[in-house]
């Protein structure tokens, strides 16, 4: 469903395999984050919708649960197919209505696809396992089921991936599936399900219901759904799992992160801010793995200066364009919210050694700001403690590496952390030490791959089970235990 900037129809509900009109007459504007523009518009679905979807998914899941597991993989395979044909089309969507640049939004497509690709694997993925002889004459065997029906709730920041983190590993553990994807980021949400349709997922597999609070509401409510998969902020996420917990589902609920980049005096300069400035400004910052805090331990003043230098050099427009790195924040009100967090960290005494602000003018249309850079700021402060989710990066100052990872320890919040150095025993502290889920050796952005866990760690994450590799499985799996005897 590719959709121009004059197409303003109502964007439709997906449910038992029909595209319907919600029953809610609301509806919300869609806009380009880099022109204003109107791309389309999203409905405001009502619990009523919810209802129907879940009653559709029960109902699928009578039959989807006794497919052989190997057919179940086939649909995975053509739909990886048919998303690698349409990897240009799917970056494309992603530019128009989240806003990031092409080349981030062609990795995205990538990143999804291989979550496909992990779910291809379900036969191997469902197996369980076995003991002969626990006692005598006595076998024991584990087998792997579905839960039942499944709900998903999506962030707009990574409208293709994060969605493909839920549901295909789902639907191929033999769930049936209700997506709410973000109502900020809804066509390539319905592009994926029209795909999965083509590859041949029966009707009531997967459903699409577009909305906001009470369409989230309606699936944690929803005495049929059996478990829930969350990705957003930090007091949704805490809300999601509380009140999901509350009624008796599985919930895994990824949240807010706050990712520190410790560099040591011995880093690669060159490299360590290369890989800094695409962490924190690459996705215009809209990240839960960017970076937005660095702690340059030591006297390193010439390596905050290309930092600086390299920050100035930063190309800000449209994300179609390929030499521009730094595109707009998602809307408006969030850059509102952005420039309110500035003031603030000007009031309290950060050093403000980049305003991006200044470059705003340069953008009339579209919801731009350039880099942003605080020097000299302290834990304590407003913009080192809040996840901010934008160009703005926070530089702290550590004497050693055991400050540094002070530092970390300090936030509330642990998705992932990095530093830069080739000395391999602060690498070996700091993996020991650091205080967060997931760490990168010289790496600017170190997200897991598929078939690892995504496992952010204090308030980045709500739940037992992470969100992909093994974690996934179980999480959408529940186990049976059979125990047999074999004497005459």
């Amino acid at each position: 469903m590719s959709v121009t900037k004059s197409n303003t129809a109502v964007l439709k509900n997906y449910i038992n395999g029909e595209w319907v009109n919600s029953l809610s007459s609301q509806t919300l504007d869609v806009p380009d984050p880099a022109t204003d523009e109107l791309l389309t518009k999203v409905p405001v679905s009502s619990k009523e919708d919810v209802n129907l979807a879940v009653a559709a998914a029960k109902e699928a899941f009578q039959s989807w649960k006794n497919v052989p597991v190997p057919k179940r993989a086939r649909i995975f395979y053509k739909y990886h197919t048919l998303l690698t044909e349409n990897h240009e089309e799917l970056a494309r969507l992603i530019v128009q209505e989240n806003g990031k640049a092409y080349k981030e939004a062609y990795g995205e497509v990538q990143r999804g696809i291989e979550c496909v690709e992990f779910a291809c694997g379900a036969p191997t993925l469902m197996m369980g396992e076995t003991l002969s002889g626990i006692a005598e004459e006595i076998d024991s065997e584990m087998f792997r089921y579905p839960l039942g029906v499944v709900g998903g709730i999506t962030p707009f920041n990574f409208p293709m991936m994060v969605p493909l983190w839920m549901f295909p590993l789902a639907i191929a553990c033999g769930n049936t599936f209700v997506l709410k994807p973000s109502e900020r980021t809804p066509i390539l949400a319905n592009r994926l399900v029209e795909l999965f349709t083509r590859a041949g997922a029966p009707k009531g597999v997967l459903n699409i219901v577009h909305g906001a609070h009470d369409v989230v509401n309606g699936l944690l409510e929803h005495k049929d759904i059996a478990a829930i998969s969350f990705v957003g902020s930090q007091p949704v996420a805490k809300y999601v799992y509380e009140r999901a917990a509350a009624e008796g589902k599985r919930v895994q609920a990824l949240s807010g992160a706050k990712n520190h980049h410790i560099v040591m005096p011995d880093a690669d300069m060159d490299k360590a801010v290369q890989h800094i400035i695409s962490s924190t400004f690459g996705s215009a910052g809209q990240r839960c793995m960017a970076c937005s805090a660095v702690v340059v331990v030591g006297d390193n003043e010439p390596f905050v200066q290309a930092l600086r230098k390299k920050a100035d050099e930063l190309i800000m427009g449209n994300g179609m364009d390929e030499e521009v790195l730094l595109t707009p924040v998602i809307r408006k009100e969030h850059r509102e919210k952005v420039l309110g967090y500035i003031e603030k960290g000007v009031t309290e005494g950060a050093e403000l050694i980049r305003d991006g602000r200044k470059e705003m003018d340069d953008h009339p249309s579209g919801n731009f700001l350039g880099p942003t850079i605080f020097d000299h700021v302290t834990p304590e402060m407003t913009i080192a403690r809040d996840e901010i989710f934008a160009p703005v990066l926070s530089l702290l100052r550590a004497k050693d590496l055991d400050e540094g990872l002070e530092y970390i320890r300090r936030s509330r919040y642990g998705n992932g952390a990095t530093i830069y150095t080739n000395n391999a025993k602060a690498i070996r502290q700091f993996r020991e030490e650091a205080d967060a889920g997931m760490l990168g050796i010289n790496v600017g952005v170190p997200a897991t791959m598929a078939f690892f866990p995504f496992s952010g760690w204090k308030d980045s994450f709500y739940g037992d089970m992470h969100v992909n590799g093994k974690d996934g499985v179980n999480f959408y799996t529940r186990k049976k235990m059979i125990t047999s005897r074999f004497d005459a």
